[in-house]
């Protein structure tokens, strides 16, 4: 079965957030207050979960990605990789993570059937890996980055959101990092995401950057075919690379006219777009799948032509009313 939206665009992706707490405060992700957590009853069950899966599974749903906040902080979250994993239809299970708790979970992760991960890294500097998240240790994710390679969670990503000011002057670091590691960094724009974003515009920068910066240092790089889940990214080789290079351009070249997924928020809401205010709540509907797919349906049919960063122009102004921290909405 094939799950269209009102565009004819082909949705089998779904993206799960399982909590909004997280055990680092990325500047980029909350403000400097943090944000006011879910209460936990709140907070849908892994049976919930597994009803909305199983649901959209039957409707063409076949890749899932697990988020937060950070993933691998709820309770008990390697039981839900092995339930989700169980659902005929499923083929592709990702989790996106800062890596700082995979030490710990990874072996458990792939035994319960997690293919692969996204790591979130935005510096090699362990002072600036420090102020980004304004808590956290660089040994941490570099452990848990290393972990994932060791048990098999391929491909490994590291996602690197670029940021004007702050990790622009570290671009050629995280090349050399693809040359000698079998990685596939993603550098990703940054979004305007959350209220708390007051410095967006000054710190803002479109990938060519990245372009740019990789050939002046003698590392240009090649369009290559997209590796495994790549999504969005334009990928890329670079000379004598063990690894790979990919772009993710959701301000500067939006990617909306091919957008396949769904997100479910920790709290239960369906949102068919990031950049939209537009959600609907699953609880009033879960325990009969009939009405539960038949919510998927309508989610999807309201689901807008491109998000609003793309209508208001390249740094366009996000409407307040769609504002949510990332965090509160799944990465």
């Amino acid at each position: 079965m094939t799950l269209k939206d009102g565009q004819g665009r082909k949705h089998d992706y779904l993206r799960i957030s399982v909590t909004d707490r997280c055990n680092l405060r990325c500047v980029y992700c909350m403000g400097d207050e943090g944000i006011e957590q879910a209460a936990h009853e709140s907070i849908l069950s892994y049976e919930d979960i597994l009803q909305v899966v199983t649901a959209g599974a039957e409707l063409g749903i076949s890749k899932i990605r697990i988020t937060g906040g950070e993933p691998l902080v709820r309770k008990d979250v390697v039981e839900l990789i092995r339930m989700i994993a169980s659902v005929p239809g499923i083929r592709d299970l990702a989790m996106t993570t800062n890596g700082t708790l995979l030490p710990r979970y990874a072996p458990g992760l792939k035994q319960a059937g997690l293919n692969r991960v996204n790591i979130s890294l935005d510096t090699l500097q362990p002072d600036k890996y420090r102020k980004i998240t304004r808590c956290g240790k660089l040994e941490d994710a570099l452990n848990g980055i290393e972990t994932a390679l060791r048990h098999n969670l391929h491909p490994v990503k590291l996602n690197t959101v670029l940021i004007k000011g702050v990790n622009d002057d570290e671009v050629v670091d995280f090349l050399q990092l693809a040359r000698g590691k079998p990685l596939h960094i993603r550098f990703i724009e940054y979004m305007q995401i959350g209220d708390h974003d007051h410095f967006y515009s000054n710190h803002y920068l479109p990938l060519s950057f990245i372009e740019a910066t990789a050939k002046k240092a003698g590392l240009p790089l090649s369009p290559i075919p997209l590796p495994g889940g790549a999504g969005p990214a334009e990928s890329y080789s670079i000379p004598g690379g063990k690894g790979t290079i990919g772009l993710i351009h959701p301000i500067s070249k939006h990617f909306c006219s091919s957008c396949n997924r769904l997100r479910l928020t920790a709290e239960g809401s369906l949102k068919a777009c990031l950049y939209w205010q537009d959600e609907q709540p699953v609880q009033p509907v879960l325990n009969d799948k009939k009405a539960l797919q038949e919510l998927i349906r309508k989610v999807l049919s309201g689901k807008p032509v491109e998000h609003q960063m793309a209508a208001g122009g390249n740094c366009g102004t996000v409407n307040p009313g769609a504002m949510r921290s990332m965090s509160k909405t799944g990465g």
